[in-house]
């Protein structure tokens, strides 16, 4: 006979809610740290996949996904004369607003080296990649837009050519790509309003007097992508490139601590400071809801002992029903959230190493638990099932 599945047939509408609460708490600290992989998968998804060696950027400046970063649009040419540098890339990246049809829609615009680049390391989900140096993009699914939509940005109309699905950017917004010349050219925007006030300041009255962009790094690029031959040497690269005095070089892996270790560090901390909240809350729980279910069969365990039965079998019957809360609770969390995170707004990554680690600090928890009505079970004395 098993006790501990005879109590909770005897409790069950109890022992159910208990799982369900205990669920919950479990599909929140799922949430939380699946919240920041999410997060963190998004910030490096095109450092990534775009496949490039070094990353050139500003002089003094930590690259455009840690912060501004601006070097002239003819930098490339000066880093493809470099020994060692197989082929350069220019980049550029940065948020817009724009309406559609009376929706107003956020994408983070991303220029694309056409021709060298057309889009190839994208993983598209319907189209094709670029095939015009203008008025062509590819938009991921999560901005709104659809295949063949029209959208206008700066001056000109772009046409949807292609979609992607789940490249976004650090802070959510969908990536829509166009070629890198369209892309400075969107960046130049102006208002007539501005556009006047550059002529008058430059003292002139012709289209030419007012060319200048009041913004002066948007006629510029954010950094220029270095893929390298095999033999070359990174670190030689990476010194001629410091040498200049004007630029600096990150690696793949620079790029990833920046973003880890700085830019991202205490959204880490709270995070994770939310998961041991979450966790503690579950332990205090857990650990009520056993003692109080000892403290309700103490007359049973009297009899038990009274009748003769060891410690063994009082110590087995809390600790599977302790474990069989952890067990559930974890089955129910993971379901739920395998349900409700896929409608989420932002990614939700449900990583198995971290299901892993979380389904052992629910055991632990269980485990401690289920001490507090061991040793108060030890303590009952079967004369007690007179009183």
């Amino acid at each position: 006979m098993n006790l501990a599945l005879r109590d909770i047939r005897f409790g069950l509408p109890r022992f159910l809610l208990t799982v369900a609460g205990v669920g919950f708490l479990i599909t929140a600290s799922v949430g939380m740290v699946g919240l920041y992989r999410g997060i963190v998968d998004d910030a490096l998804l095109v450092i990534d996949t775009i496949g490039a060696d070094l990353w050139v950027v500003q002089g003094g400046r930590s690259g455009p996904f840690a912060e501004g970063s601006s070097v002239p649009s003819t930098m490339d040419r000066r880093v493809e004369g470099l020994a060692g540098v197989a082929s350069v890339r220019r980049f550029v990246q940065f948020s817009q607003q724009f309406d559609v049809d009376g929706r107003n829609l956020r994408a983070s615009i991303t220029g694309l080296d056409y021709p060298a680049d057309t889009g190839e390391w994208l993983r598209l989900s319907d189209g094709r990649y670029l095939a015009s140096g203008h008025f062509e993009a590819i938009a991921d699914a999560s901005i709104g837009l659809g295949l063949g939509d029209v959208v206008h940005l700066g001056q000109d109309d772009f046409r949807i050519v292609g979609l992607t699905n789940g490249m976004v950017d650090v802070q959510g917004d969908g990536l829509l790509f166009v070629t890198i010349n369209d892309a400075v050219d969107i960046a130049k925007r102006r208002t007539d309003e501005e556009v006047l006030l550059a002529r008058a300041k430059a003292g002139g009255t012709d289209a030419a007097a007012g060319a200048n962009s009041s913004v002066p790094q948007e006629s510029k690029i954010a950094a220029v992508l270095v893929s390298l031959d095999p033999a070359a040497d990174q670190r030689q690269v990476a010194a001629a490139v410091l040498a200049w005095g004007d630029a600096n070089v990150l690696s793949q892996a620079d790029q990833h601590n920046l973003l880890l270790n700085q830019r991202l560090w205490r959204l880490r901390v709270q995070i994770l400071a939310f998961t041991v909240v979450l966790l503690v809350v579950m332990a205090i729980v857990i650990s009520l809801i056993i003692y109080t279910m000892t403290i309700e069969k103490l007359h049973q365990i009297a009899m038990l002992k009274l009748i003769g039965a060891r410690n063994s079998i009082i110590i087995a019957m809390i600790a599977e029903q302790a474990a069989l809360i952890g067990v559930g609770g974890f089955g129910f969390g993971l379901v739920v959230s395998k349900l409700v995170f896929p409608h989420f707004p932002r990614r939700i990554v449900m990583d198995t190493g971290d299901l892993a680690l979380l389904f052992t600090a629910v055991a632990l928890i269980c485990g401690v638990a289920s001490l507090l009505g061991i040793v108060r079970a030890l303590k009952v004395r079967a004369q007690e099932v007179l009183s």
